[in-house]
């Protein structure tokens, strides 16, 4: 009898072992995930705030004192006011028509199970797994034939059919694990389709809408290959192709490059911090449903 109590006493130890070194494992590699992420914004903030002439190790703050020379320069000659306003126009009008197109497509995908629809989204599943780049060419072609490059409806259109998968998937699948019975008595009401989609089912959707805007918004905001392409002037030019382009002609000031992606990531960074709360209950509403 002693023999088991000690044998257990014994397994019970190595499992506490066992799970404490899987913490302290788990924990080692949480720190080194957040190391890596923040980072290259430290070393951008030590940068953006050194005076041209500090010298010093990238990795150390300014020791003189830091100065906001390098955003007004990144502000000036960046021509970043131009660029932030594209980029807003951009984002704004891309992530409104992605989560209105995105929602009214999903609709019916997730109300009615037919062989059709069932092959409709698994085409859309398949439209994730195409690399953007790969249709470069035919679609600068194309826009280049319809008279469309260097404008705002161009980028638009672009980036809106490329968000638009991953945004009618994630509508589909929330409006899945919505109950039928709200729609069948706004039905019985006398309520049409629309009335039904618009009064009930769009006000039920306000979880997932916040996660769609967020993946939409900082998708398109950070875009860069396609908008580099659509847009060649300067003057219609987004942020992330403006940063670039100023950050080609300062190599010998890499503060201001690093002082114009701060600029960049601000305005993003604000509208995560308002809206993270809604992103982490739209992404939880639908694994638990």
């Amino acid at each position: 009898m002693a023999t088991i109590t000690a044998s257990k006493r014994t397994a019970a130890q190595r499992v506490g072992r066992t799970s404490q070194a899987g913490r302290l494992g788990r924990w080692i590699f949480i720190a080194i995930a957040v190391i890596a992420q923040v980072t290259p914004f430290y070393l951008a903030l030590t940068t953006a705030f050194k005076p041209i002439t500090d010298t010093t190790s990238l990795w150390l703050p300014p020791l003189s004192g830091g100065t906001l020379d390098n955003f007004a320069t990144a502000w000036d000659s960046g021509h970043l006011e131009w660029a932030l306003e594209n980029g807003l126009i951009v984002t704004v009008v891309s992530t409104a028509l992605t989560c209105i197109v995105g929602a009214m497509a999903a609709y019916p995908l997730a109300r009615r199970s037919t062989k059709l629809n069932r092959f409709v989204s698994l085409a859309i599943l398949g439209m994730l797994m195409v690399p953007p780049l790969s249709i470069l060419v035919p679609l600068y072609t194309m826009l280049a034939q319809l008279g469309l490059l260097n404008t705002y409806v161009s980028l638009i259109m672009v980036l809106t059919t490329l968000q638009l998968p991953l945004a009618v998937f994630l509508f589909t699948q929330f409006m899945r694990t919505l109950p039928l019975s709200l729609e069948e008595a706004a039905a019985i009401d006398g309520a049409g389709l629309t009335t039904t989609f618009v009064r009930i089912v769009l006000p039920s959707l306000k979880p997932v809408f916040a996660t769609v805007v967020i993946l939409t918004s900082t998708n398109v905001w950070n875009e860069f290959a396609m908008s580099s392409y659509i847009l060649n002037k300067a003057e219609v030019r987004t942020l992330a192709p403006a940063a670039a382009s100023f950050f080609g002609t300062q190599g010998n000031n890499i503060g201001a490059a690093a002082a114009a992606a701060l600029i960049g990531l601000l305005p993003i960074l604000i509208a995560y911090l308002f809206l993270q709360k809604y992103f982490v209950k739209g992404a939880l509403a639908g694994a638990e449903k």
